[in-house]
């Protein structure tokens, strides 16, 4: 495994294109392996700092100077960095957050392959940590110095996809980054496309899905995350859905989505051992 223990099961969310659902989804998946007895942390490695407020409010969260958030990997001027201070618990029993903002925009350059030691930043961080059974990166819309750290610091890669022809796009320039991330990070695999956002009452959105399970076959995960509200409702009491409104179909389809990638890696563990 790329992150300290063996039992710790790492995923990073990558797509270059904002508003598919990285955040939203890394953020409900957290509350259900939570839900399941999972110590979870989720890394934001996201400028915007969306995971980040959602546990804590977007106040709380801006005013956070550089050395308590994942900035403080980057910047020369960050000595002794505490993992007990920049490592919060959240609200919720079991998930713990690695903060970031507007900080972090500063380090999150292009062609990160030229970062030196920088590009393991994350993965230096986290591996001397005590055990976390599910780490979950959320990464920004870009390839930058973000993704890039959080490719080599994990072991799996889901990339949300919206089925929309802007969703769509720049899909192989991920696979590429994943390609390459794997000469220094060897564990790293795509786990899967994750259909997000999707509204089956729209044409378009058959006709895309039915695309991209044309174009990629089982790559792409049988579990589609619907638009509903419950997601959104959840979020803004600051709680992941399984908290919130553990009948709803949103809970219902993230338990659904947490057994598919689990049944994913369980998988690719057997044809490990087995090779």
């Amino acid at each position: 495994m790329a992150i300290g223990n063996q039992h710790t099961t790492s995923i990073c969310l990558i797509n270059q294109k904002g508003g598919c659902g990285k955040s939203s989804t890394c953020f409900h998946l957290a509350g259900t392996f939570a839900a399941f007895g999972r110590r979870v942390l989720l890394v934001d490695a996201d400028p915007q700092g969306s995971i980040s407020q959602g546990f804590f409010g977007s106040d709380a969260v801006e005013q956070l100077p550089a050395w308590d958030t994942l900035a403080a990997l980057f910047d020369e001027r960050c000595h002794h960095i505490d993992p007990e201070a920049l490592i919060r618990p959240t609200q919720i029993d079991g998930i713990h957050v690695l903060p970031a903002n507007h900080h972090l925009a500063a380090f999150n350059t292009p062609l990160p392959e030229q970062g030196g030691v920088m590009q393991f930043a994350l993965r230096d961080f986290l591996e001397p940590l005590p055990r976390f059974d599910v780490v979950l990166f959320d990464c920004p819309p870009n390839l930058y110095q973000c993704s890039w750290n959080a490719m080599i610091a994990a072991e799996h890669v889901l990339i949300p996809i919206p089925p929309e022809d802007f969703g769509t796009q720049g899909i192989r320039a991920v696979h590429q980054a994943v390609a390459n991330a794997r000469v220094l990070n060897p564990s790293l695999r795509r786990l899967g496309h994750l259909i997000t956002r999707s509204d089956r009452r729209m044409l378009v959105h058959r006709a895309y899905e039915a695309r991209l399970r044309d174009l990629y076959g089982e790559l792409v995960l049988q579990t589609t995350i619907p638009e509903l509200s419950a997601f959104k409702v959840a979020l803004a009491c600051r709680l992941p859905v399984q908290m919130h409104a553990p009948k709803s179909a949103a809970a219902v389809v993230t338990r659904q989505l947490i057994e598919e990638l689990t049944q994913r890696i369980q998988s690719r563990k057997l044809h490990k051992e087995a090779a």
